[in-house]
């Protein structure tokens, strides 16, 4: 029969709990971590099946166009409303811009 008074018991005890609970800690976080994963990964699967990335010039008036590849790909038609998302990658500079 085990002391209650004994610090060596009361210790083992102590570490014992504190073991356990951290072995809990790390199994709902692991499980957590690997829900997130799980998402992050259904969304970036979902984004390239739906959508194209291309590089395009922007020509005069601020117009771009979609590569037909691209059209063809995603079933796009004149009149299609589609959503646009801008990246700029590089400016080209002449002498006379003012732009900075």
């Amino acid at each position: 029969m085990e002391d209650p008074n004994d610090p060596v018991s009361t210790f083992k005890k102590a570490v014992d709990k504190g073991s356990e609970a951290q072995k809990e800690f790390v199994k709902q976080f692991s499980s957590i971590q690997h829900d997130a994963m799980q998402n992050y990964f259904s969304t970036l699967q979902g984004l390239v099946y739906y959508n194209a990335m291309f590089k395009t010039t922007v020509q005069s008036g601020g117009r771009i166009s979609i590569p037909e590849a691209e059209r063809e790909a995603l079933n796009i038609d004149d009149g299609d409303l589609v959503q646009v998302i801008i990246i700029p990658i590089e400016r080209r500079r002449t002498k006379n811009s003012s732009r900075k």
